[in-house]
């Protein structure tokens, strides 16, 4: 199994969130049941476009399937919830989008997670109730790290309580996660993220590549990190070695 982990979330900190009976916990690794694979989450081609006139990078993945169909079942919690992701791992600094420097992975990430939302300035399904959107594809940044904890062999890096470490649109929780709104785009097969130019420090020179991945949530064994990925389904490079490049979109 390729090792790769993703991105975002953790302990309750400022997310209203059910909690499991008294003595129930969440599954240890061994017993994590990830969303079953399908077409949705099979990798064909992915690209980032600069566009030029918009001052705007497209984030994009193309899947053999319907991108975004395929969507976790809810855990009734947060200790245990799954986290379904379509990411990009790159290249850039954890200071290009905001966080403070430091050593860790950069990765923009669409997620769905039934159980929470964590991005309380968004409301994504437009119904003005900005705390029932988890289940709705959103965006991330997270910093990953190395974690031997988990199968993915990366966890998403904690603040340790630290100050100052966070953008200012992070949802509160004590992980390298920020909630930054972007636009998710999903259309037939493919997903897009619209990120304005301005938002990355106006970096053009990165490399990328593309993972799906299963994910869930952990607040109860402290043998393993708040968020671990548990199931890669592709890794579009074949070894996460981040091969490409941001590209002019008038180049297609």
């Amino acid at each position: 199994m390729i090792r790769v982990t993703l991105f975002a979330l953790a302990a309750a900190a400022s997310v209203a969130l059910p909690n499991r009976a008294a003595g129930q916990s969440a599954p240890a690794a061994s017993e994590v049941v990830p969303t079953a694979a399908s077409t949705d989450l099979d990798i064909v081609s992915a690209r980032v476009d600069y566009r030029a006139d918009l001052q705007l990078l497209v984030f994009e993945q193309r899947v053999a399937g319907t991108a975004g169909a395929t969507r976790p079942r809810a855990a009734g919690a947060m200790d245990g919830a799954p986290v379904l992701g379509y990411v990009f791992p790159t290249t850039l600094r954890p200071e290009d989008v905001g966080f403070a420097p430091g050593d860790g992975v950069v990765a923009l990430a669409a997620t769905s997670h039934p159980d929470f939302d964590d991005t309380p300035l968004w409301d994504e399904n437009g119904d003005r109730d900005y705390a029932n959107d988890g289940l709705i594809f959103h965006t991330h940044w997270v910093v990953l790290t190395p974690d031997e904890r988990v199968a993915g062999g990366l966890s998403v890096k904690e603040t340790g309580g630290a100050e100052g470490q966070l953008p200012p649109t992070n949802p509160g929780m004590p992980l390298y996660l920020d909630s930054p709104g972007f636009s998710v785009v999903l259309d037939d097969s493919t997903l897009r993220v619209l990120v304005p130019l301005a938002r990355v420090s106006g970096r053009r020179d990165f490399n990328f590549d593309a993972v799906t991945a299963y994910m869930e949530v952990n607040t109860s064994d402290e043998g393993r990190p708040l968020l671990g990925v548990y199931h890669v389904y592709e890794v579009l490079s074949g070894d996460l070695s981040l091969p490409f490049e941001v590209t002019e979109a008038n180049r297609r």
